[in-house]
């Protein structure tokens, strides 16, 4: 049987988007993130969009632009820098929504998505004030007892169904399969599989045949089941970590993390590399080729 080409461009991807979707975004803090793909949307006027994300820039980014009206995250990081600062500008000034889950609640919010259950039951965040602070988020009793004949109230973490899940592989074919290469996989299968779409980004296409030679077998993580559409695009992650192709752009983060001091600064930042094609931004950053 032939394989599909799936393959497509940013700019077609978000062509497919609408406003008020609610679209994950893969990676995790500053570390594999489909940014070119987060670049391509703040070229474009979707609005009151809802972001699911084990958040870093992609998530500040498009709170500071102006696209985003809900975030559910597990924590929004830029890692050696802990607090996202345009992120945080956004929760001070009230101007999204925040839904807060510890990090294995929204694992299990995706996971119940992908396996088409309306909750999935845990012990997390039982003793704290998540659920106080959320009431959306309830409580179930177990039918099963315990060895003392109780029945144990758990947190019902509700599914999180994903309009669109954006993801970055370090390689792909052209059919949709993906291969990560680095020590963690940060749960882009499970967010693939919560999702009704699912377009994937990657260094670099390759045969099929070729994935052994990349990397061993377990790393061919993402089915070609479980995406739209695959985008090739070297630096696509820039400025966040891609190892073992290439590490975070740490002078690059500072440069953006520095423009939450002022709007000059941010404006100035969306000019020279925003207001750009992908190309020429990956000129400007010496992002790899």
């Amino acid at each position: 049987m032939a394989i599909p080409d799936k393959r497509t461009t940013e700019a077609e991807v978000v062509a497919e988007l609408r406003s008020g979707m609610t679209i994950g975004v893969g990676g995790w803090g500053s570390r594999r993130k489909p940014m070119s793909l987060v670049r391509e949307i703040l070229r474009s006027d979707l609005r009151d969009l809802t972001i699911v994300s084990y958040g870093g820039p992609d998530v500040g980014l498009l709170c500071r632009a102006g696209k985003v009206r809900r975030v559910v995250s597990g924590f929004v990081s830029l890692d050696s820098i802990p607090l996202e600062p345009h992120y945080r500008m956004a929760r001070q000034a009230g101007s999204i929504e925040a839904t807060e889950y510890d990090e294995g609640m929204l694992l299990l919010a995706l996971q119940a998505a992908a396996w088409r259950v309306p909750f999935l039951p845990t012990r997390a965040g039982l003793g704290s004030d998540l659920i106080l602070l959320q009431p959306e988020i309830l409580t179930v009793t177990s039918p099963y007892p315990t060895d003392d004949g109780t029945h144990e109230e758990l947190v019902a973490v509700p599914a999180l169904p994903l309009d669109v899940a954006l993801i970055h592989m370090h390689r792909a074919d052209r059919g949709g399969n993906g291969q990560f290469l680095n020590s963690d996989l940060y749960m882009d299968d499970i967010m693939a599989m919560a999702a009704a779409r699912c377009f994937m980004s990657c260094e670099q296409i390759i045969d099929t045949t070729e994935f052994p030679s990349h990397g061993s077998y377990h790393t061919q993580r993402i089915s070609r089941l479980m995406t739209t559409g695959v985008i090739e695009r070297a630096g696509a992650a820039h400025f966040t970590e891609c190892p073992p192709d290439y590490g975070r752009d740490e002078a690059f983060q500072k440069e953006y993390a520095a423009t939450a001091k002022s709007d000059e600064a941010w404006d100035a930042f969306v000019e020279k590399y925003l207001n750009v094609s992908e190309e020429d931004y990956q000129t400007l950053v010496g992002a790899p080729a």
